[in-house]
């Protein structure tokens, strides 16, 4: 999941002198910042350092971040004329800096540790761009896909098409392999996920191709695991909301886990959190295709000697 972050000393000092979306945008800093946690917690690969919101704005949804308050969108798509406003764009200029800095990580991190490449999923970025920013309830995004349906799918079809030539152009770049984060799509229930988010997510992955591995990973999706699966992907990413074993048995054999330790786990004493780690392995089984990691990012209160302790641990227990 996210590796860099507040959490961090050295992140931090970063963000003291640059605000995200510079770092996002300037290909030594973004190169900077994806090290700092392969450096400080010797992790198995290395996570693009950007933002999931970045393609909207060559799409035409600018946004901003403000303090305390995350991610605001300038203009928020709310219905046919703002899709029609909209406009398609090529990643490998729009979006250069995220390449470049690929580029530049691919060379620091040759022969050590692989590169994951990630964006969001049409769902995720649709529901940013329709609610203004963050949500609890999601009801603009819901209203929109209601009420003008032939108006939603031109709008997450696009997305599809725009973030699938993205990750495309990642992995021409160098990454080695793509992670898809549909955040917020757990607040749909099973047939609204098939109707208004699995066509577009499973186009995004068919524009991949299977040119390297892919990660598809969502949030409170426990019940959409088995579509999750349908719509693609090389790997299913699980929260924490449920047992590791359960979650692999919905999702189906064939694919492969990536999950699922509760990233609060992380907050709590030494011996607890080590009992966490071994539930997690303990349900996977040893079975070939888990990828251990935490069921969402690193919290900005996390102590980083309780991350370093998390990835020392797994090590020795998985060591062959």
């Amino acid at each position: 999941m996210r590796q860099a972050g507040r959490y961090m000393a050295e992140y931090r000092a970063v963000r003291e002198r640059h605000d995200l979306l510079e770092i996002c945008r300037t290909p030594e800093l973004a190169a900077e910042v994806t090290l700092q946690p392969v450096r400080a917690l010797g992790v198995d690969a290395a996570i693009l350092f950007s933002d999931l919101l970045l393609p909207l704005a060559p799409l035409g949804v600018p946004f901003h971040f403000a303090a305390g308050e995350g991610p605001v969108v300038d203009e928020p798509v709310r219905g046919a004329a703002d899709v029609a406003r909209l406009r398609r764009f090529e990643p490998e200029d729009e979006l250069r800096p995220a390449l470049d800095a690929i580029r530049l990580l691919r060379r620091e991190l040759d022969g050590k540790v692989p590169l994951i490449g990630f964006a969001g999923a049409p769902f995720t970025l649709a529901s940013y761009a329709v609610e203004g920013g963050r949500s609890t309830h999601f009801a603009a995004t819901k209203a929109f896909m209601y009420s003008e349906p032939a108006a939603w799918h031109r709008f997450a079809g696009l997305l599809a098409d725009v973030v699938g030539r993205y990750l495309r152009a990642q992995a021409e770049a160098g990454a080695q392999a793509l992670q898809v984060f549909d955040s917020w799509v757990g607040v749909l229930d099973a047939a609204d996920y098939r109707e208004f988010a699995l066509p577009h997510v499973k186009a995004l992955f068919d524009r991949v191709g299977g040119v390297v591995p892919t990660i598809h990973f969502g949030t409170g999706t426990a019940h959409l695991l088995a579509l999750q699966r349908e719509a693609g992907g090389d790997v299913i990413g699980l929260d924490w909301r449920g047992g590791l074993d359960e979650g692999w048995g919905a999702a189906g054999d064939g694919v492969g886990i990536q999950g699922n330790l509760d990233p609060s786990a992380l907050l709590g004493p030494r011996d607890r959190l080590l009992r966490r780690v071994d539930d997690v392995l303990a349900r996977a089984g040893g079975r070939a295709g888990h990828v251990f990691n935490l069921g969402h990012g690193i919290l900005p209160a996390t102590p980083v000697e309780n991350v370093k302790a998390v990835v020392d641990h797994v090590h020795a227990r998985t060591a062959r």
